[in-house]
């Protein structure tokens, strides 16, 4: 198993993406804290990790909190005793609208979340690391082509690669390794919207593959990275968008 005797925390564990990849760690033999402000959410991704044989813990936590955060990592360490694995997952889209009339309230609830938040993610659990620690940031492609219409988000994920960036840089020579991802559409909730669109048969074939990501393969994605195997990679963007950026 890949990830056996490894502790890992996922936020935004409730989630499509959190919930496949933290049954993933689990299946890999990691044991898992689940974070999501959405605390049945995250209960129910743990007690599918348990029904499977798993060890998995729940807790409820707003990324943009700093004591919410700090009593995540806090009880991570009480219960599992470590932390080996980051996956600084949780996020929120954008509404759709042109730059000029996106709100200040909008703007800062987006930067609150997917900037802010895997800001305190790193800054709380960095400390508890030992070397041979990984860090697995989520952005997203928006941050490196922009998307018209979510600035806020494309600003947002940017951030995320340039934060990656810093702390790969600052604690490389701690032997802990921070690394992103960058999926491109994937079947997600967040996309549900998009799917009763009449752009949704354009948008879902977009890419070089013609359709969409699955949970799962962003899941192994993150799982690659978090591994030993990616033992010589830190400070980069792992794209997975099925050629989008290609086109």
């Amino acid at each position: 198993m890949r990830l056996k005797n490894k502790v890992a925390i996922i936020t935004g564990g409730g989630g499509d993406i959190g919930r496949t990849t933290a049954v993933r760690f689990a299946k890999e033999g990691a044991k898992v804290v689940v974070a999501d402000v959405r605390e049945e959410a995250a209960r129910k991704t743990a007690a599918i990790i348990e029904e499977n044989g798993g060890e998995a813990e729940h807790i409820r936590c707003d990324m943009t909190k700093a004591g919410e955060v700090k009593n995540m990592v806090d009880r991570a360490i009480g219960v599992f005793g470590r932390i080996d694995i980051f996956f600084n997952n949780a996020g929120v889209n954008s509404e759709e609208k042109k730059l000029p009339d996106v709100s200040i309230e909008e703007w800062e609830k987006v930067m609150d979340i997917n900037i802010t938040g895997v800001f305190l993610g790193m800054k709380y659990v960095i400390p508890k690391m030992e070397a041979g620690s990984s860090i697995v940031n989520t952005a997203s492609i928006a941050g490196i082509k922009g998307q018209k219409l979510v600035s806020a988000y494309s600003a947002s994920k940017s951030g995320v690669m340039a934060l990656t960036r810093t702390a790969a840089t600052e604690f490389g020579r701690k032997n802990i390794r921070v690394n992103a991802i960058a999926p491109g559409i994937t079947d997600t909730n967040m996309v549900e919207d998009w799917k009763k669109t009449d752009k949704w048969p354009i948008l879902s074939t977009a890419n070089a593959l013609r359709r969409i990501g699955k949970p799962e393969e962003i899941a192994n994605a993150v799982l690659f990275l978090a591994s030993d195997e990616a033992s010589f990679i830190t400070g980069e963007t792992l794209i997975i968008d099925g050629g989008t950026l290609n086109l």
